[in-house]
């Protein structure tokens, strides 16, 4: 069994409060590919996820406001919880990455998402 790779994304002290960055890290599967992530400090927690909102492709979910633990996308006001990455209603939404903090520095482990279109 392959263990997850972990990427560093940044330092704690490099995230504002209820604020995203925006960060391309290589995928934790080792296809080659590069995954697109928004991470997010909430009081305190942080969290990773797809920067891609599934509703126009548009990736801007860094850029989204913070509300009762859900980001809102900036574009359409699409919401997701940071958590889980559910819409409100249960629906699948965006993808959540394992995150893991050695001193000071947030490594994330993302996949590539295979599109069958």
């Amino acid at each position: 069994m392959n263990e997850i790779k972990f990427h560093k994304v940044c330092r704690i002290n490099e995230l504002r409060e209820n604020e995203g960055r925006r960060f391309i890290v290589p995928a934790s599967d080792g296809s080659g590919d590069e995954v697109e992530i928004a991470i997010f400090k909430v009081d305190g927690e942080i969290y990773a996820l797809s920067n891609i909102c599934p509703h126009q492709h548009t990736a801007l979910i860094y850029d989204g406001f913070i509300e009762d633990g859900c980001v809102v996308c900036p574009a359409h006001g699409w919401k997701f919880d940071l958590k889980t990455g559910n819409q409100p209603t249960g629906r699948k939404g965006l993808d959540v990455y394992p995150i893991k903090i050695e001193k000071d520095e947030i490594m994330v482990a993302a996949h590539s998402k295979k599109f069958n279109w």
